[in-house]
């Protein structure tokens, strides 16, 4: 059985709107969203699955990023780190490459919460530093996601592709 990878990332560099759901990507976070499906395509990152944050600068992050058609998951939107748990508690055990795109402060502090502090201390640092828009962290999760909890998966890589 592969092993199951829970892949963060947070939405690109989004522009002002008068409803904070409706804003959209810049030109730059477009291009920003673009690198992160390239990225995920070096890496070997295939998800199974993807559930997006219905906020216009999510979905359009993954539309960009391109790949498998997303489900629409308006708890992630909730930005919480409680929320999160609670949606990839409910992936179904066929699943084991997982994206999640949405927001910060849940985003950087879902990665802190989850790290077993065994993983790669680069990609460590690179989450420590904040979670940027554009932002990519993938762990390795040794469990179903529905086990998931505080400590038990391991950060593998951490980049924000197209930064460079």
């Amino acid at each position: 059985m592969p092993p199951r990878r829970l892949v963060l990332v947070r939405h690109a560099q989004a522009a002002d709107a008068a409803v904070d759901a409706d804003r959209p990507l810049t030109g730059h976070g477009a291009r920003r969203a673009a690198a992160i499906g390239t990225w995920l395509e070096q890496q070997g990152l295939t998800p199974d699955r993807v559930v997006v944050s219905p906020a216009v600068r999510a979905v359009q992050t993954w539309e960009r990023a391109g790949g498998a058609a997303p489900v629409v998951e308006p708890r992630v939107y909730d930005n919480t780190v409680e929320a999160l748990l609670e949606v990839i508690a409910e992936v179904p055990d066929e699943v084991h490459q997982l994206v999640v795109v949405g927001h910060n402060p849940s985003m950087s502090e879902l990665a802190a919460v989850l790290d077993d502090g065994d993983g790669d201390d680069a990609a460590r640092r690179g989450t420590a530093g904040g979670f940027p828009t554009g932002a990519v962290a993938v762990f390795d999760v040794g469990t179903p996601f529905a086990q998931l909890a505080p400590g038990t998966a391991r950060l593998a890589l951490f980049a924000v592709p197209g930064s460079g």
